[in-house]
C-alpha cells in the first residue's frame, strides 16, 4: 500500500489526486484495508513520508549531529539533505503537491521544522564553542535551514549540476553564513 501511494506520487498527474482509494486501487486492496492500516489520507501521508526519509537515509542525522565538531556536524547534515532529496522523485513531488494541497502543504511543514530543530541545535553548538555572535543565532538558523531545503537543492540541481556539486555548493553558502556569524574581532 506504500508503494501504491507512493507511484500515484511520482507520477506528476496522480500526485495530486492521491487518496485512499487511489492508493487502494493501485495496491490491488480495498478502500477500507487502506483506512485500516493508515486511518486517513494524513496517515497514508505520513506513512509514506516515514518511508521516504528511511530509504531516503535521514536516520543518518543522529549519527552526524553525535560528531564533536558541529562544522563537521552541519557538513554531514548537508551532505545527508543531499542524498535524501536526489533519492526519489516521489520526495520532489510530495514538494510540489504542497503548494496545491492544504493538507500535504501542512504536512511537509512539519517535517521540515524537525529540520529547522537539527539546524538549531547546531547553531546551538556553534555558539557555545564561540563560534557565533548571540545576536546572529536566529538568522544563521534560518539561513541553514533554508540552504538545506527541497526548494534550494531543487533549484541548484537544475541545469548542469549533479548532486555532488550542489552539495558542495550548500557546504560552500553554509560555511559562509557560520564565518558571516562568528564574533566580531
Amino acid at each position: 500500500m506504500l508503494e501504491a501511494a507512493t507511484e500515484l506520487l511520482r507520477n506528476e498527474a496522480h500526485a495530486d489526486a492521491m487518496s485512499l482509494e487511489s492508493a487502494a486501487q493501485v495496491a490491488g486492496v480495498t478502500r477500507a484495508t487502506v483506512y485500516n492500516q493508515f486511518g486517513s489520507r494524513r496517515g497514508l501521508l505520513e506513512a509514506v513520508f516515514d518511508e521516504r526519509a528511511k530509504k531516503g537515509g535521514l536516520f543518518r542525522v543522529a549519527t552526524a549531529m553525535a560528531h564533536a565538531d558541529p562544522l563537521e556536524a552541519l557538513h554531514q547534515v548537508i551532505a545527508i539533505f543531499c542524498d535524501f532529496w536526489s533519492s526519489d522523485p516521489a520526495i520532489g513531488r510530495l514538494n510540489a503537491t504542497a503548494s496545491r494541497d492544504a493538507e500535504f502543504a501542512l504536512a511537509i511543514a512539519e517535517r521540515n521544522e524537525r529540520r529547522r530543530k537539527v539546524m538549531g541545535a547546531i547553531v546551538g553548538r556553534l555558539y557555545r564553542a564561540g563560534r557565533v555572535r548571540e545576536k546572529a543565532r536566529k538568522d544563521l538558523v534560518d539561513m541553514l535551514f533554508a540552504f538545506t531545503s527541497w526548494a534550494m537543492f531543487d533549484q541548484l540541481h537544475r541545469g548542469d549540476r549533479d548532486a555532488g556539486a550542489v552539495c558542495a555548493l550548500i557546504v560552500s553558502a553554509s560555511d559562509a553564513a557560520v564565518a558571516a556569524a562568528a564574533p566580531r574581532r
